[in-house]
Formats: structure tokens, sequence, C-alpha cells
């Protein structure tokens, strides 16, 4: 096999791979820009992928030497939470006019720069395998996967203007991942078996869901009834 087959098989791999590891992003980023004004939609789901690929490649570089770190994936679950929790808020003051346009497009990319850093955590290991060291060919694979994390990113938030509930779906799905990666953290070895913790997940990842929707509900619930009591 020449340098160049190789190379370009690599590439390949790193493109696919980056396909199968990009619903989350794909996932936030269509969460964080449905509610944009329609001359912010596209350039707020082109800043947010390419703040996605970025970080992606930033963190292959940090993250393979620090996944062990006791605690850090605690944090980031944290992290996830608020973020899920933030974009039902968000998206209930779109719809109610109290965030201004101004604003918006750059809450999204925040969201989606935060949300991509903690899912960055695990998937990091199988990027760096492929890429193997080599900068130019990580760097060739995530850039070029970038159109597809948009197209992707354009297919959800298509089915999400169509079925709104889906929003709610879908951040309850980032609160299962939370609470399934507050779990995987390697702090708890020291304190629980591992039968147990592996006993615990489908619980935890329900707590998560729970937590994430009930949390947005009631938030949303007090914010309706606020100008109401003020009024009285």
């Amino acid at each position: 096999m020449t340098y160049d087959t190789a190379l370009a098989l690599s590439i390949l791999q790193l493109i696919w791979i980056n396909i199968l590891l990009s619903g989350d992003n794909a996932l936030v980023i269509a969460l964080a820009c449905r509610d944009l004004p329609v001359h912010q939609k596209k350039m707020g789901m082109i800043l947010g992928a390419g703040v996605a690929v970025g970080l992606r490649i930033l963190f292959t570089f940090l993250l393979t030497h620090l996944l062990d770190t006791p605690y850090l994936r605690i944090c980031g679950g944290l992290l996830l939470f608020w973020i899920a929790i933030k974009l039902l808020i968000d998206d209930a003051d779109a719809h109610t006019g109290n965030i201004k346009t101004s604003d918006r497009i750059f809450n999204a990319v925040r969201a989606i720069a935060v949300a991509d850093v903690v899912m960055s955590l695990d998937n990091v290991l199988a990027i760096a395998a492929i890429a193997k060291d080599n900068v130019v060919l990580l760097i060739a694979g995530l850039v070029i996967s970038m159109p597809l994390i948009i197209a992707g990113s354009n297919v959800v938030m298509f089915i999400l203007n169509r079925f709104p509930i889906l929003v709610w779906v879908g951040s309850a799905l980032l609160g299962w991942v939370a609470g399934d990666m507050i779990l995987a953290d390697p702090a708890w070895s020291d304190y629980v078996d591992q039968s147990l913790l592996h006993s615990l997940q489908k619980p935890v990842g329900v707590l998560g869901v729970l937590f994430v929707l009930g949390f947005s509900y009631i938030h949303r619930h007090l914010q309706k009834s606020a100008p109401t009591t003020g009024a009285m």
C-alpha cells in the first residue's frame, strides 16, 4: 500500500468516525439554533460546527491524557445538565421575546461550544487512535467532516421544527448522557464496587432525564406566572 493510499484511507476513517460520533453535535447545534432569526440560522450553524471541530482538535491533544482524572467527568456531566436545561429555558425565552436578537447567536454558539467540550471527553480517544499523532491528518479529517455536521444539524432542525415536542426529547437525551458521564467518573471506583456502578447506569440515566425535564418545566411554569404575580 502506497503512502498516498494509506493517507486517503486514514482520512476516510476519520471522516467516518466523526460521522458516527457527531450525532450529539448535530443534536446540540440544531437545538441551539432552531429559534435563531432566519438570517442568523445559517451563520449560527456554521459557527457552531466550526467551534465544534476546532474544540475537537484541541481536546484531542489535551484530553487523551486527562480522561482518567478523577472528578473530570463529574464536572463535565454537571455542565451538560446545565446545557440541557438552558436549551429548554432559552427555547421558551425565544418564543416569548425575552432574548434579544443580538444575543441569541452568541447564546447558541456558547451552548454548542460548552456541550461539545463535555461530549468530546470520550470521543477523542477514537479520533486520536486513528490519527496516530499525525496533526495534519487529524485536522484534515475533522475539517472535511464539518459540512457533514452542518448537514446533519439541518436535518435534525427540520425535524425539531416539524415536531417541537422533540426539543424536550433532545434535552432529555442530554440529561441521560450527563447522568451516565457522572457515573463513569473513575473517582467512584474508590468508594463503590464496579458491579454496583454498572447496575446503577439506567437508574442514574433516568434520574438525569427527570432532573432536566422537571427543572425546566418548573422554571418555565414560574416564568409564565411571574407577570401575573407582579400585577397583583
